[in-house]
């Protein structure tokens, strides 16, 4: 288990000087069946999922005055099952893996149907994307054929649809499975190709090879971009901005999926909407934490379709006078 600390001064600062809100809206919360502490699942470390998901619990430490922190995992898959056998109690999840856990068709927990799943609150997109040394002349995902190409760790989103993305363009890879920051750092050695990834933008570990040697970022070309949308309902067409790194250009064309911040349905309503308040109702202080968090707004609880939100989610949505479906109130 691993605190996160790097943001954890500027928090503070923000935190103090929204004390009066602490005090008012979040003293009187029934706490009375809370844990002593709580463990949100995020990724490995070079990621955004660390970052982000290490961050909030951070603030939620700090404003709930509970015990919270951020645990590297393998990623989305492995939170949904986490989560639903309460290893965990929350976690961060895209809405693709989630699927297929919430239908029982998760590659670690096959045949497990996950209906203690809730959702809270929406967190941004994670579009996919890969990033090659400047000196091996690869600019494309055709240029990956018969590479040894970094995919993140194995369950986690990456790891799980970047196999599959190339399976259905017909392109053929040497599959290395990873945290980001030890694919980088292999990148950056010669023993990888190439590095695919997918997270919030920007996505650190690329930053940060990008900061030392020239890189070439790449994703699809349109029509791959379609072949892909077609093939995987759970993605969407996303366009990766050209201010996104400073060694990127030009836009880049790829796919993306909505990530949300989940926990399991026996967690106590007080809590979970005290969380929700936290933060859904500091967005200067989340995007303290990571750019990605421009998108974690409560308007974007409509991008989750079929996972039935959790009680002190939905009471803190009505509240602030968003309607969430019936069949989505769990």
């Amino acid at each position: 288990m691993m605190r996160f600390t790097t943001a954890t001064a500027a928090i503070a600062a923000l935190v103090l000087s929204g004390s009066a809100f602490a005090q008012t809206a979040l003293e009187d919360l029934d706490r009375s069946d809370w844990p002593d502490a709580i463990t949100v699942g995020t990724a490995s470390q070079g990621g955004t999922y660390f970052t982000y998901g290490s961050g909030w619990a951070n603030l939620v430490q700090e404003m709930l005055g509970i015990s919270a922190s951020g645990e590297v995992t393998g990623g989305p898959v492995q939170n949904a099952t986490l989560v639903q056998t309460g290893e965990l109690g929350f976690g961060m999840v895209t809405m693709g893996p989630a699927y297929e856990a919430w239908v029982g068709e998760s590659e670690l927990a096959p045949g497990m149907e996950h209906t203690d799943l809730r959702a809270m609150f929406p967190m941004y997109m994670t579009p996919f994307q890969c990033i090659a040394l400047e000196g091996t002349g690869i600019t494309s995902v055709s240029d990956m054929e018969g590479k040894v190409v970094g995919v993140g760790p194995a369950g986690g989103t990456p790891g799980t649809y970047w196999p599959r993305f190339l399976e259905t363009l017909g392109v053929t890879v040497d599959a290395r499975y990873g945290g980001a920051g030890d694919l980088a750092g292999q990148l950056q050695d010669g023993l990888l190709d190439a590095f695919c990834f997918a997270a919030g933008l920007p996505i650190s570990a690329f930053s940060q090879v990008d900061a030392q040697v020239p890189v070439t970022y790449f994703a699809f070309t349109e029509e791959e971009q379609a072949q892909i949308v077609e093939a995987f309902p759970s993605v969407s067409a996303f366009t990766i901005p050209a201010d996104t790194y400073e060694g990127l250009s030009e836009d880049q064309l790829t796919v993306a999926m909505w990530n949300f911040a989940i926990t399991n349905a026996s967690m106590p309503d007080s809590l979970v909407y005290g969380i929700m308040e936290v933060v859904l109702g500091n967005h200067e202080m989340m995007m303290q934490i990571h750019r990605a968090a421009e998108e974690t707004v409560p308007e974007n609880y409509v991008n989750d379709s079929f996972l039935p939100f959790h009680p002190g989610a939905v009471q803190w949505y009505q509240e602030h006078g968003f309607e969430i479906p019936e069949d989505l109130q769990g």
